[in-house]
């Protein structure tokens, strides 16, 4: 391990945080501004669903580890939601199993740190056309439809609300104008780099408006070795240039 030691920041869930680390999706964005402040780790499994997680939890969050996460951002439910396959085989979780892996994955992070601070994100909406041009008759036997993601997601937020832990409804923040499905969506289940920034700024808004002591809200947040800088900066006005146009680039995320 490398220090100083950060705050760490987990990103943990299927697809949707798997590849949140491509160019321009929302793990990426998030470790661009919380560099030199908490390392944004990500552990995203393509293909899984809350029964996966929980069999792999106490490896991923093992209770002895030296360091556990300040928080831990945790996306399962569009792979459970999807309709049940005739083998019985397939992602697909029954809903109030679903809840309840949930509530399992919540106090077992508890059990392990009571400091760490935990975001769920609902299933996002699916376009249920796009999938068809993109996959053709690939799910045809456990098709996804975008009214079980909507039930998926209310029974999650009302788990949160239940379990007072915070909860951000992708359902509905991706569905905010008539072209969402081609404006937020690659093909019709995963995220578009527009759609990356909208949980991008869902999660900053969360963590702004959260009473959380220290504040893990990025613009809040110590720069690592900032005396350095500080040095840096008193050197040279073409310094000063440079570095102001570097935090500059990440200005558009304050507010």
């Amino acid at each position: 391990m490398v220090g100083p030691s950060r705050p760490q920041i987990v990103l943990f869930g299927s697809s949707i945080v798997q590849m949140s680390f491509n160019v321009g999706g929302w793990g990426a964005i998030l470790a661009d501004l919380y560099n030199r402040k908490a390392d944004v780790v990500l552990r995203g499994y393509a293909g899984w669903n809350s029964r996966n997680a929980l069999q792999v939890l106490n490896q991923v969050f093992p209770q002895d580890a030296a360091v556990h996460p300040s928080l831990v951002i945790v996306y399962y439910g569009g792979n459970d939601a999807m309709h049940a396959h005739p083998s019985g085989l397939g992602p697909h979780v029954p809903l109030l199993e679903y809840v309840e892996n949930m509530k399992k994955i919540t106090l077992l992070l508890k059990s392990n740190c009571e400091d760490t601070r935990i975001i769920f994100l609902t299933s996002p909406p699916v376009h249920e056309a796009m999938i068809y041009d993109y996959y053709g008759d690939t799910f045809v036997s456990q098709a996804r439809s975008n009214e079980t993601c909507r039930t998926y997601a209310e029974a999650l937020l009302g788990l949160g609300k239940h379990l007072d832990i915070k909860v951000i409804n992708l359902w509905t923040a991706l569905q905010n104008r008539d072209d969402w499905g081609k404006t937020y969506l690659l093909d019709g289940i995963h995220l578009s780099s527009e759609g990356s920034q909208i949980v991008v700024k869902e999660v900053l808004k969360v963590l702004q408006e959260a009473q959380w002591e220290p504040s893990l809200y990025w613009r809040s947040m110590p720069d690592e070795f900032s005396d350095y800088m500080d040095d840096l900066r008193a050197k040279t006005s073409q310094d000063c240039v440079v570095l102001n146009r570097i935090s500059g680039s990440k200005m558009g995320w304050s507010n």
